[in-house]
């Protein structure tokens, strides 16, 4: 796993080792995709057995909830499945870096990493926008791991918004 840019509170790797479970992830973006919602998916795994806790996509529309975005379904699921509120020694893989409000779920979640693939520069709450990692009230801050996965969620999600705005 190689680290980047040190200067930063909060560190930031780069790494493959999740191919698995981004694959799983990108599947359920692909499936959001296919039912107008926004195509983001989201896993959580347990560090030691590397077993599935829980997997989820996005289901605003659906569900007609603006919390329902797939890492809150996930951290959800898991939670309920270990009958926890903590997930220590736990995993996120989503395809795109966490929202201000995914991103203050995994920190109260106190999940072990956040791994995502695409940045959201317009709405990240990680890399971008607050930085939640960084901030001096954040009590738990997660290792952040970049998955390389050649651009795969970013085209998914242009193509999911492009096709938004030619409906008008």
């Amino acid at each position: 796993m190689k680290k980047l840019d040190s200067k930063k509170l909060c560190k930031i790797y780069v790494s493959n080792k999740y191919e698995l479970f981004y694959d799983l992830a990108y599947n359920l973006a692909e499936f959001a995709y296919s039912m107008d919602e926004v195509p983001v998916g989201a896993v959580i795994i347990k560090d030691d057995t590397h077993e599935v806790l829980s997997s989820s996509y996005n289901q605003m529309k659906s569900n007609k909830s603006s919390l329902d975005h797939a890492e809150i379904l996930a951290l959800r699921l898991a939670m309920s499945r270990l009958k926890n509120e903590r997930l220590n020694g736990c995993t996120m893989i989503s395809t795109l870096e966490p929202c201000p409000m995914c991103a203050q779920a995994i920190s109260f979640a106190r999940l072990s990493n956040i791994v995502f693939s695409a940045e959201d520069v317009k709405s990240g709450g990680v890399l971008n926008g607050p930085k939640i990692y960084e901030s001096s009230s954040c009590h738990h801050k997660p290792n952040v791991i970049r998955f390389d996965d050649n651009h795969k969620s970013r085209k998914l999600l242009q193509k999911f918004f492009e096709s938004k705005r030619k409906k008008g």
